[in-house]
């Protein structure tokens, strides 16, 4: 353990590629802004697991369950619907992981299990055995992601960056920053990227200085004399917002976003808090309380016993996996469906990628659809999907090629008999590696008066199709006819032609 007067000492020390500067802590209390949620009951769907699961952390995944650790110290897979699968021993792995003890999120779709022979990756159906398994045993406390696809480690014996399979300790002066009980990956308030860390009551940010060089900061929370921090969490950022830092405390909860600091005001006082993705959820007193930022709503949950209560994990579609007394539950806002091949936060550069759906179990939703770029797509099941491309290689009605570069959002739509609508929506950057735009007069005309002019003109045996705001009021009708080869009348037109019209359409039609 290092004491407070070495960290003081250690202030603004640089030991190369694993330097880190150490500044005094800020100021005490100061007077902020308040939240004061207005909370909208709600009837959660549950799902429950159909295997007793251990009082440990798990890691819940976006597309429906995850990964948790059973009664019998077994690493288990949840199925969206409850049900559990084991995970296997990789016959590549020099030992067997023995007991498992708790799960930790490493990606997005895979997790780190911490067993009695070390860490062990989950992934597909398998406990995998990393080269740098013999470095950590038992200890690990949190994890965090970076943008630059680090994966950060707070263990017992100190702070490791893991990256490229590369796994490197984070020491000041030689020292192990131990004692870190959390993580956030979550920008400062300048912008830039950050890693948020918890130590012994006091939050600090790691911020890189340069190619092998990181530095430890002080931050200043708007504290109360006696008051102490508690955990942390954050909230990814997406098209409708930035990242936050939510910070539990011994009094209250915090929240920073790009305004600063805000308290936000409950009737009880919360003791704990779980986020992922766009979502927060609170335990205070006996009420359970669920966030969703891009809506800025809080909703109270009903119809929940949460004296014996314990978060395990959460994931991005809002859904959160607590323990009950006895009982392990998945809890959501409504039957929420789950999108598969598109995670949150992605980079996309692949425009002929295909997205599917899955709707949360129980009832078939009367209705099924997609929402991209301002178009709502219908998809039929019971294989939920869009985007990609045919046979002959054009694309789909509908797919990513068309969308304008930068942030976007695809939302997954269900509409039940009984008149709700449940959605889960996912941000993500679309950098697609041809963005040149496309137009009615430079590009489309010319397939007009070269192949189609013909028999679209105003005299013609079809119909008009002469003008620019012809061809964008039946875009649809005069896509659908070159893809089925319906038209043109002297023979089909190249694929690649087919494809502008459809990334015209799809791009807004621009004249």
């Amino acid at each position: 353990m290092v004491s407070r007067a070495v960290w003081r000492r250690w202030s603004g020390r640089a030991v190369g590629l694993l330097m880190m500067g150490w500044l005094g802590c800020g100021g005490g209390p100061a007077s902020i802004p308040q939240d004061h949620p207005d909370l909208t009951p709600f009837q959660p769907t549950q799902v429950r697991a159909q295997a007793p699961v251990a009082a440990a952390s798990g890691f819940a995944d976006q597309t429906g369950g995850g990964v948790f650790v059973s009664v019998m110290g077994q690493a288990v897979r949840m199925r969206l619907d409850g049900t559990l699968a084991p995970l296997e021993n990789h016959p590549g792995n020099p030992v067997a992981p023995g007991k498992a003890h708790a799960v930790f999120r490493m990606g997005t779709g895979s997790a780190l299990v911490e067993a009695d022979n070390g860490l062990f990756l989950a992934q597909g159906g398998w406990l995998i055995s990393p080269p740098w398994r013999d470095v950590l045993r038992a200890g690990l406390r949190a994890t965090a992601a970076t943008a630059d696809g680090a994966v950060w480690l707070a263990h017992d014996s100190g702070l490791f960056r893991l990256r490229d399979g590369q796994l490197a300790a984070l020491k000041v002066a030689g020292e192990a920053l131990d004692g870190i009980s959390a993580l956030v990956a979550a920008p400062t308030e300048e912008g830039s990227s950050a890693l948020w860390m918890l130590r012994q009551g006091e939050v600090r940010l790691v911020v890189q200085t340069a190619a092998s060089a990181w530095q430890v900061r002080s931050v200043s929370l708007p504290l109360g004399t006696d008051e102490r921090v508690v955990d942390l969490v954050g909230l990814g950022a997406s098209v409708k917002g930035g990242a936050e830092i939510w910070a539990l405390t011994s009094e209250r909860l915090l929240r920073r976003s790009a305004d600063g600091w805000r308290g936000v005001s409950l009737a009880r006082k919360p003791t704990q808090v779980l986020a992922s993705g766009r979502f927060v959820w609170v335990k205070a007193g006996d009420s359970l309380l669920s966030h969703d930022a891009d809506a800025s709503t809080w909703g109270l949950v009903s119809g929940v016993d949460t004296r014996e209560f314990r978060f395990l994990a959460a994931d991005e579609s809002g859904c959160a996996w607590v323990q009950l007394g006895a009982d392990t539950v998945a809890l959501s806002r409504g039957p929420v469906p789950r999108v598969l091949g598109l995670y949150e936060g992605m980079t996309l550069v692949d425009d002929t990628l295909v997205v599917r759906a899955r709707p949360a179990p129980g009832e078939t939703p009367l209705s099924f659809a997609f929402e991209l770029g301002g178009t709502r797509v219908p998809a039929d099941g019971p294989s939920y999907c869009m985007g990609g491309v045919d046979v002959d290689g054009t694309l789909k009605p509908y797919s990513f090629l068309g969308l304008t570069p930068g942030p976007q959002t695809l939302s997954a739509v269900a509409l039940y008999a009984d008149g709700t609508e449940t959605r889960r929506s996912v941000s993500f950057d679309y950098r697609p590696l041809s963005t040149e735009a496309v137009s009615w007069e430079k590009d489309i005309r010319p397939i007009h008066v070269a192949r189609c002019a013909r028999c679209h003109e105003a005299k013609g045996p079809g119909m008009d199709l002469s003008t620019y705001s012809l061809w964008k009021d039946n875009a649809a009708r005069i896509i659908a006819a070159v893809r089925e080869q319906r038209m043109p009348a002297d023979g089909p037109l190249d694929p690649q032609l087919i494809t502008l019209i459809q990334r015209w359409a799809a791009t807004g039609a621009n004249p």
